[in-house]
């Protein structure tokens, strides 16, 4: 089939999520490996967003598709109620060499969405409470608890929503609009502070969990200010409620460790996760929970069940990816290349008037693009770019090769882990390039 059969033949049978059907012209895609892709005119891209933050190992890993291979010569599907030997030891990996030593069994989904689904039910039947708190600038899923659990705008055809989900704001410094805090610690006791009057006011026994990414993804790369997540841990502590980190995007090395919650020495009471567990080879996610909710349910019913949880294909996956992290080192290479992207990041920032705060942390990051460096604000308005501005920056970034997404005024930038040195300034001279024809297009002086 010719590129454009398969583009034709794509938009009269397909529903493309988040996209009016019509106006679409999505690219035919040939070959991928490594950090790129190519598409059917044979031009090469660097995945400058890992696809959607979940190719950590990169595109075609050979490991990875062998254990694939492997496993489906062997058994395809095995219905959840059995005990099969791929399921069995990535569960067993996961709580013995992954995971805070607090926790004591996984619940295996197919995606994030269902994983953050299950947790809150879980969250639910082990506390007896039905209030889910979660911020606004966070992005849970679009299944219908999930998108309610989520505060950004994509919730909204979810609405009117399910009773007891309860929004607070993120310690979002940058944009915070009445304050300027002296320090990190100073901005954590506020936010922290503000949290703990909305549980008392929303009711101390009524609150089950508080979710939270543990570094918000997709609404803009929030770092957690010092102390701040330590101080959700000591008010969960407080109030019985369950610390649930949602580490669908953050997990699995992105920010150089096995999860992001893990640079500030906490342990949640429960742990979300998908993506990077099989680099989007297969379909899986899941539910880690401690040894005392996994206790609670040796003799109470847990009402969750998928007919693909655990499916063998996407555990031999998990495993192969494991070992591939630990075997080639990943995390160290995380580390020392999100040194190389954060000096990058900060001279983009300084060349450039159009070019907000841009944050990172290991190879996690987000560039906000501004309408002048004076005031620093947003290119386009929350919730709204009737011009689509960012819509033309992003056919810039295509059209130089760096491919990415955007969200609000704000690009991604989070490759594959194996990305190296080389191939990381590459990148960055084309972003380099294109935040230039922003100032020329759309800065405003």
């Amino acid at each position: 089939m010719s590129g454009e059969v398969v583009k034709a033949t794509d938009k009269k049978y397909n529903l493309h999520s988040w996209s009016a059907q019509g106006s679409l012209n999505p690219l035919v895609i040939e070959k991928s490996e490594g950090i790129y892709f190519w598409d059917s005119n044979g031009k090469k891209y660097y995945d400058m967003s890992a696809q959607l933050v979940n190719m950590n190992l990169g595109h075609q890993h050979k490991k990875i598709v062998e254990a694939i291979k492997a496993q489906a010569d062997k058994m395809c599907y095995m219905g959840p109620g059995f005990a099969v030997d791929v399921r069995s030891e990535l569960a067993r990996k996961i709580i013995e060499e992954v995971a805070p030593p607090n926790m004591g069994k996984v619940f295996f989904t197919l995606a994030g969405a269902e994983a953050n689904e299950n947790a809150i039910k879980i969250a639910k039947m082990f506390t007896g409470r039905h209030k889910i708190f979660s911020r606004y600038r966070s992005y849970h899923g679009a299944t219908y608890g999930s998108a309610n659990l989520t505060g950004e705008p994509r919730r909204f055809p979810s609405e009117p929503g399910i009773p007891g989900f309860v929004k607070f704001f993120d310690p979002y410094i940058y944009r915070e609009p009445v304050i300027k805090f002296a320090s990190e610690e100073e901005a954590s006791a506020y936010y922290l502070a503000k949290l703990e009057e909305q549980i008392i006011y929303e009711g101390r026994d009524k609150v089950a969990a508080i979710f939270l990414e543990s570094v918000t993804g997709s609404n803009g790369v929030i770092i957690p200010p010092k102390g701040y997540l330590k101080g959700v841990r000591e008010l969960c502590t407080k109030y019985g409620i369950l610390m649930v980190c949602d580490e669908v995007m953050a997990g699995w090395g992105r920010t150089g460790e096995w999860f992001a919650f893990m640079n500030w020495g906490i342990e949640p009471d429960i742990i979300t996760f998908a993506k990077g567990i099989t680099c989007g080879y297969a379909p899986l996610g899941g539910v880690i929970i401690s040894k005392k909710i996994a206790e609670h349910f040796d003799k109470n019913v847990l009402y969750c069940g998928l007919t693909y949880s655990a499916h063998p294909l996407g555990c031999a996956a998990g495993i192969a990816a494991i070992d591939v992290y630990k075997q080639e080192k990943i995390f160290d290479h995380v580390k020392e290349m999100g040194k190389v992207m954060a000096k990058r990041l900060a001279a983009l920032r300084a060349a450039h008037d159009t070019v907000g705060e841009c944050r990172s942390i290991g190879l996690f990051g987000m560039v906000e693009f501004v309408k002048n460096s004076k005031t620093d604000e947003p290119l386009v308005a929350y919730g709204q770019d009737p011009q689509g501005v960012m819509k033309q920056i992003m056919g810039k970034l295509a059209e130089n090769g760096f491919w990415t997404y955007t969200h609000e005024n704000m690009v991604a930038v989070s490759p594959p882990l194996i990305i190296t040195e080389a191939e990381l300034n590459q990148a960055f001279d084309i972003l380099d390039k294109v935040a230039g024809w922003v100032d020329a297009t759309f800065g405003e002086k």
